[in-house]
């Protein structure tokens, strides 16, 4: 078996430095640096070029500079993406193209020539036809995708093609690992053998795919799980690029719309990107009106009028998916980015040269209706109820009941090694964190007598 790893790493480009500061301490760096000790270590990486132009912008080269030399040792693989993270299969194709052009060239700004991506990832592995052609068309040669997007259960033993695209692949995620990796079920690289059992000695691919930022930022210590798992020697690393000089035979399929949160109720309800534009949801109704007019406003203009470029830079940074995601509260909700993104989207259009005082109208109509219809939600109590709903089923996907076998003395070193990096927290006063590695601490002490009783 090989392990093809793939992180995404993304901060939205209003990102304060505070916040940035600490993902990148708690988070990027200590990703680096486990891949500098271990030198056979491969992922593949998507790095938003918004989140690479406010590294620059903060003072943090010399993290590009690391993720760049890492990529000239060959064990970071770049992929495509969106420039500032937009939701692509629901945008016009001139401005996924834009999107993508735009991340390419800032990425190659700073990266250099070692940025040369061969496969593309949609934010939120957000799949669709219309983003696959555009992306074949652009030049890539492969995307990603959840296995949600498969009809039918992966062959993890074959690489797939779509059909109807020639020399296009698509890869898809495997859901269930990905997710006891991320949600720390699996608190060792022992437990990740103990679960993958027999298929370690099959001639077939493990591909994982998770957030970057879920290793030492979102889960304090969970990044030493992954390392963890790179030492395994039962389990050799490659790209997912890599995975085509080992595996051979192909397969064509069809795949569907799906994204990396797909659930259960999307399925049944066939809504693939329900926590970005759920029919149901009259927020998300009014965010895509404001962004479709946003879109139409700036290109009605020329190029040439005074102001346009200003306008048109404004509206690529408004178009990022957060803004309809925290409106879903599923389980997920913000009033602040909702709010915010929407005055984006405004601002964009009041922002565009010769605008008429209609649509000037039009816009903040539409702003103050989707506020106003957030706070309605907020204190009617649906938001709550949704995110009850929600949250349920999202724990019970993500969780699995039967963990995997772990010897007492090998879960013991995981719970001291916790405790010491929660003491050096508290040492260094940092009592937020080590409250964080407390509450760890505990929620596998919970699960001790479980996972380490032999079936």
């Amino acid at each position: 078996m090989f392990w093809a790893n793939f992180l995404h790493i993304y901060q939205p480009a209003n990102q304060t430095k505070e916040i940035l500061s600490k993902v990148v301490k708690e988070s990027y760096q200590k990703l680096i640096q486990g891949l500098k000790e271990n030198p056979n270590a491969k992922l593949t990486l998507n790095i938003n070029a918004c989140l690479t132009e406010l590294l620059v912008e903060n003072g943090f080269q010399a993290l590009i500079s690391d993720i760049k030399d890492s990529a000239q040792k060959g064990q970071i693989e770049f992929t495509g993406s969106a420039k500032y993270h937009a939701f692509l299969p629901l945008l016009p194709e001139n401005e996924i193209k834009r999107q993508i052009e735009l991340n390419q060239t800032t990425n190659q700004k700073y990266f250099g020539r070692v940025y040369n991506p061969k496969g593309f990832f949609s934010p939120e592995m957000a799949y669709s036809e219309k983003v696959a052609k555009i992306v074949k068309n652009l030049g890539y040669k492969w995307i990603l995708a959840d296995e949600a997007s498969l009809v039918g259960e992966p062959d993890y033993s074959k690489i797939y093609k779509i059909k109807g695209m020639d020399d296009f692949n698509i890869f898809f995620r495997e859901r269930e690992t990905s997710f006891k990796i991320l949600s720390a079920q699996l608190a060792s690289g022992p437990m990740l053998i103990a679960n993958l059992s027999s298929r370690l000695q099959k001639h077939e691919y493990l591909l994982t795919a998770m957030d970057g930022e879920t290793f030492g930022h979102h889960r304090p210590g969970l990044e030493k799980l992954l390392f963890d798992i790179y030492k395994l020697k039962e389990l050799p690393t490659v790209t997912i690029s890599e995975l085509k000089n080992y595996f051979k035979d192909e397969i064509e399929c069809q795949p569907v719309a799906a994204s990396w949160t797909l659930m259960h109720k999307d399925l049944a309800r066939s809504v693939p990107f329900s926590r970005w534009a759920d029919p149901k949801n009259k927020i998300h109704q009014l965010q895509w009106k404001l962004t479709n007019l946003a879109i139409k406003t700036v290109n009605s203009c020329s190029p040439k009028d005074k102001g346009f470029k200003k306008a048109r830079e404004t509206l690529d940074r408004a178009l990022h998916s957060d803004q309809y995601w925290w409106a879903s509260a599923k389980p997920w909700w913000s009033l602040e980015i909702l709010e915010k993104g929407a005055k984006e989207l405004k601002d964009t259009i009041f922002a565009t040269p010769g605008v008429s005082s209609q649509i000037k109208k039009q816009a903040q109509k539409l702003y103050q209706d989707i506020v106003f219809l957030a706070l309605d939600w907020q204190r009617e109590g649906i938001v709550a109820d949704l995110v009850k709903e929600h949250y349920d089923e999202e724990v019970a996907m993500r969780l699995d009941t039967s963990a995997p076998y772990i010897p007492p003395e090998e879960f013991d070193k995981i719970i001291e090694h916790l405790k010491q990096q929660m003491l050096e927290c508290a040492k260094m006063e940092e009592f937020e964190r080590a409250a964080q590695f407390r509450n760890r601490i505990n929620e596998l002490k919970e699960k001790r007598e479980e996972v380490t009783k032999k079936v």
